[in-house]
Parts: C-alpha cells; structure tokens; sequence
C-alpha cells in the first residue's frame, strides 16, 4: 500500500465521522477546490481505503437492543470444517460480526435480537444446527459504554 500524505487522512477522518458529507463540504475544510478532493476520494476508494459507504442504524429504535456474544469452539479443525462453519454463520442474518479467533475459542459472533427468547430460539433452532461446534459460550451486554467504527489514523 502506498502511503497517505495528511491531506488523504484528513479526508478519511471526516469520512469516518460524517460519510455524507460533500466534496465541496470537505474542500472547505481542507481549504482546497473541490476538483482535487474529488480526485483523491475516487483514488481512496479505488485503491481500497474506502470499503463502502453505510448508514449506521440505532439498534434500539429497531428493536434490537439485546447484544448477544458468542464464544465458540470448534470439535474439528482442519480447512474444511472451518470454511463450512464460516460459510453457515454468514448465511445466519442474524449475526452480525464473526471473526476467527487465535486462543482459547475459535469464534467470536456478534447478534443483535430483540429478547432472550429471541435469542434463545435463534440458539435452538438455527445456531445449534451447525454440526461442529463443540463449545457455545454466551455473554450479553449490560451497557454499551464506547462503540465506534472509526479507526484511529
């Protein structure tokens, strides 16, 4: 990866901050035209610095305020195993995040449900049908105290 001047970083963090902000928006900030800042956003996102642009939803407004997560651990883990598993939880809608974990459990889930019984039944009758999980771990959060999806740059 080639490497950002300040102007490229200065340009990613507002992005991270406010994503619908304008070109012209942001040129005013950096004090520059729109036509270079426009040009430096298309080559962030062509070279792959900008994955996509989202809105980020209130889980309570939605209804999904119960946040499940999920420690697993595998009973097999050669290849094949693991990318049936990895392919079973992304066809789960439920789940939000998974990352294959280095340590004690193999996988970390992250779901957001409206209720226990929510996720309870997601447990009984979708998360449980997974064939190789050996240990299923679950925690709730009480209180969200920091959450962001901005990276430090």
């Amino acid at each position: 990866m080639e490497k950002l001047d300040d102007v490229d970083l200065h340009i990613l963090r507002i992005l991270q901050k406010d994503s619908k902000k304008t070109t012209k928006e942001i040129a005013k900030i950096l004090n520059l035209t729109a036509s270079p800042v426009y040009e430096r956003i298309r080559r962030l996102e062509n070279k792959g610095y900008i994955k996509k642009y989202v809105a980020l939803l209130n889980k309570t407004h939605l209804n999904k305020a119960v946040t499940a997560v999920c420690m697993v651990s595998l009973r097999y883990h050669n290849e094949g195993f693991i990318e049936k598993f990895e392919s079973q939880i992304k066809a789960l809608k439920e789940v939000q995040e998974c990352y294959h974990m280095a340590g004690k459990v193999d996988f970390f889930l992250k779901i957001n449900l409206e209720s226990l019984t929510d996720y309870h039944e997601f447990v009984r009758l979708k998360l449980s049908k997974i064939e190789n999980i050996g240990v299923l771990e679950s925690y709730f959060v009480l209180k969200e105290i920091h959450s962001t999806t901005e990276f430090y740059i």
